[in-house]
C-alpha cells in the first residue's frame, strides 16, 4: 500500500489497519520467539532419543599417544586342528637333517601336526535326464517314460540350489544383480536375474506355509513383544513389523503402520501380556498388563536433561537404570524380593513425581511418565516379561541391514516373501537351526522342530 492509498483512508480505517499490522506482528513475534527457542534445544541423538545408531555421528578417536607405555604381549595362540579331516597324510622322514644320515629305518612319531585346507573346485552337478518314448504296438499311440521324482520337469533348478539362492539373497543381503554374478563366478553356473526372482517367486507358498505354523505358535502362548521399522517398496513407504517371544518371530510387511497391522496378525487372540515401545498402535492389546520399553524411556529423560531438567530427569533416570539393573539379575532374585524392590521404586517416583519442574522438556516428561506409570515395572512380578524391547530391536536389526545394502524391494510380494523367509531364518536361529538348514527344511515342507525343554 503506497502513500496515495494510506491518504485516501477516513480515520476509523487506519485505525483498523493499524490493528490488523498490530496483530500480526505480535503473532509473528511469538513464532519468532519458538523457533529461537527450538534454536537452543540440543540435537537428539541415538543416546537421547529413539533415534536409530545409523543415524548418529560418531566422535573421531583421539590421535594414539606415541609416547604411551606399550601393552604387554599376550601368549600367542593357534588355530585348532580339524576334528575331522578329509584324509591325512603321513610324512616319515629319510635323512637326518642335522648329520644327513639314512633315518628310514629308525623308529618314528608324530611330532608335529597340522592342517592344510583347500577348496576343490565348484562346479555344478548337471543331470542330464532323457524320456524315451515310441509307438505303442498294442494302441498304436505314442508313449513317453515319466520323469524321475527327485527329478521332475519343469525348473531346472535343484532345491538345494534353491536354497542357497534364497539364504544368498536374504541371509547375506546380496542384490539380484551381484548375486547372478556370484552363481557364475563361483560355481560356474549361469542364472539370469529373471530366473533368481522366478525361484523366489516359487517359493512363496512354502513359506507361507511355514511362517503360518510359527504364527500358530507363538500365538498359543501367553507373551508377544513387537517393534517395526521402515521400509521400501517401490516408490512407497512400508513397515516391516516383527511379533516374537522366546523360540519365535513372525515377521510382517505391510503398507501402513496403523494397529490394523496388529488386528489382522492376532486375529481373535489376545495374549496376557505385551512388550513394547509406547507408539499406540502395540498398546492396548493385552488382556491383563503391558510393560513398556526402559531403554526407551531412559534416553526420553536423557533429553529432557540435555535441555536442561536437573528437577526430575537426573534422579529419573537413576531409578530406571536401577529398576533394568534388576531385571538383569531377577533369575538370583525371589519373587518376594521382586515385590519389595517393585514397592519401593514405586515409593521413589511417587515421590519424584511430587516435584514441580521448572523447564518445559520436565514438564512434558512429567505428563509422559503420568500416561505410562502403571507400565514402567510390571516385569518385576512377571519373570517371562524384559524391562525393555531391546530383543525386538535385535530381531529387526538385520532387516534394517539388508535395507541399507539392498534398497528394498520393486514389488509388494517381494516385501512379503522377505517378511515370511526372515520369520524362518530368525525363528531358526532361537530354535538353534542355522540359517540355510532352516529354507532347506521350509523347501522341503518339514517344520522347524522347537528346541527340547531341558
Amino acid at each position: 500500500m503506497d502513500r496515495s492509498a494510506l491518504d485516501s483512508l477516513d480515520k476509523e480505517a487506519l485505525i483498523r489497519l493499524i490493528l490488523a499490522q498490530a496483530e500480526i506482528i505480535e503473532r509473528l513475534t511469538k513464532r519468532v520467539a519458538e523457533l529461537e527457542a527450538k534454536l537452543g534445544l540440543p540435537t537428539k541423538t541415538p543416546d537421547n532419543s529413539s533415534t536409530p545408531p545409523s543415524k548418529g555421528q560418531k566422535p573421531s578417536a583421539p590421535a594414539a599417544d606415541k609416547t604411551a607405555k606399550t601393552r604387554k604381549s599376550h601368549p600367542g595362540a593357534h588355530r585348532p586342528l580339524h576334528p575331522n579331516p578329509t584324509k591325512t597324510r603321513d610324512m616319515l622322514a629319510c635323512a637326518c637333517q642335522h648329520c644327513g644320515a639314512d633315518v628310514s629305518g629308525a623308529a618314528q612319531r608324530v611330532c608335529e601336526a597340522y592342517d592344510h585346507i583347500e577348496i576343490p573346485p565348484i562346479s555344478p552337478d548337471v543331470t542330464r535326464i532323457n524320456l524315451h518314448g515310441g509307438i505303442c504296438p498294442s494302441c498304436a499311440k505314442k508313449f513317453k517314460a515319466a520323469p524321475p521324482a527327485d527329478m521332475p520337469n519343469g525348473s531346472p533348478f535343484g532345491d538345494n540350489l534353491r536354497a542357497l539362492v534364497l539364504y544368498l539373497r536374504f541371509a547375506q543381503n546380496i542384490a539380484l544383480e551381484r548375486l547372478s554374478t556370484l552363481l557364475s563366478t563361483l560355481f560356474g553356473l549361469d542364472v539370469s536375474e529373471g530366473a533368481i526372482v522366478e525361484m523366489l517367486r516359487a517359493s512363496r507358498t512354502a513359506f507361507a506355509a511355514q511362517r503360518e505354523a510359527i504364527r500358530a505358535r507363538l500365538l498359543s502362548g501367553t507373551v508377544l513383544q513387537s517393534d517395526e521399522t521402515g521400509l521400501r517398496v517401490g516408490k512407497a513407504n512400508w513397515y516391516l513389523w516383527v511379533f516374537h517371544h522366546e523360540d519365535s518371530a513372525v515377521f510382517v510387511a505391510k503398507p501402513t503402520r496403523a494397529q490394523t497391522v496388529v488386528s489382522d496378525f492376532l486375529g481373535d487372540v489376545r495374549p496376557d501380556y505385551w512388550v513394547s515401545d509406547r507408539y499406540a498402535g502395540q498398546m492396548g492389546w493385552a488382556t491383563k498388563d503391558h510393560q513398556v520399553c526402559l531403554a526407551h524411556l531412559i534416553r526420553d529423560v536423557q533429553y529432557a536433561i540435555d535441555c536442561g531438567d536437573d528437577v526430575l530427569g537426573p534422579d529419573l533416570r537413576r531409578l530406571l537404570e536401577e529398576a533394568c539393573g534388576i531385571g538383569s539379575r531377577r533369575a538370583d532374585l525371589s519373587d518376594a524380593t521382586l515385590k519389595s524392590y517393585k514397592y519401593r521404586l514405586e515409593a521413589r517416583l511417587d515421590r519424584l513425581m511430587a516435584r514441580t519442574p521448572t523447564r518445559s522438556a520436565g514438564v512434558a516428561l512429567a505428563a509422559m511418565i503420568k500416561r505410562t506409570r502403571r507400565f514402567l515395572f510390571v516385569f518385576l512380578t512377571n519373570r517371562e516379561l524384559p524391562p525393555t524391547n531391546n530383543g525386538s530391536e535385535r530381531a529387526i536389526r538385520p532387516c534394517v541391514i539388508f535395507r541399507k545394502v539392498t534398497y528394498c524391494f520393486r514389488s509388494g510380494w517381494g516385501a512379503e516373501l522377505y517378511a515370511d523367509i526372515r520369520s524362518v531364518i530368525e525363528t531358526g536361529r532361537r530354535r538353534a537351526i542355522d540359517a540355510l538348514e532352516a529354507i532347506r527344511l521350509t523347501l522341503a515342507g518339514k517344520p522347524l522342530a522347537p528346541p527340547v525343554p531341558s
